[in-house]
């Protein structure tokens, strides 16, 4: 290959060059909750071993899940799994061919939010 002088220039624009988009930003979002979820999980699956365990290990464990700390976490979790899960739904639908123009993209992307926020509270609210 010839040896290009490209100068100072970076090899690929990156996040100085490009203003975040809706549904960049989403995506980051999907990726960011299916890790967050893992907590979550790993918090009930401890609840549930110590309840097998005995008494003292669930009052602990229970104490952790029912601190403010472990609601705001529970909390957290919630709205991850039905963010996630929207998502999820629109990569399906994106997996058809469709959704993709970008008004149309940008309206899935604020349905995802929305759909998460309301369904969360509606969670918490059951629940």
């Amino acid at each position: 290959m010839a040896d290009v002088n490209r100068g100072n220039r970076p090899l690929s624009p990156h996040l100085q060059v490009y203003r975040p988009q809706l549904t960049s930003v989403t995506s980051i979002f999907t990726r960011i909750t299916g890790n967050a979820l893992i907590v979550g999980a790993i918090l009930v699956v401890w609840w549930f071993i110590a309840a097998a365990k005995g008494p003292e290990a669930f009052a602990r464990a229970d104490w952790v899940l029912t601190s403010y700390l472990g609601d705001l976490v529970m909390f957290l979790s919630a709205w991850a799994l039905w963010y996630h899960t929207l998502a999820g739904i629109r990569h399906l639908i994106w997996d058809t061919g469709r959704g993709l123009a970008i008004e149309t993209a940008e309206k899935l992307g604020l349905a995802i939010i929305a759909g998460s926020a309301i369904l969360t509270i509606l969670t918490v609210i059951i629940v």
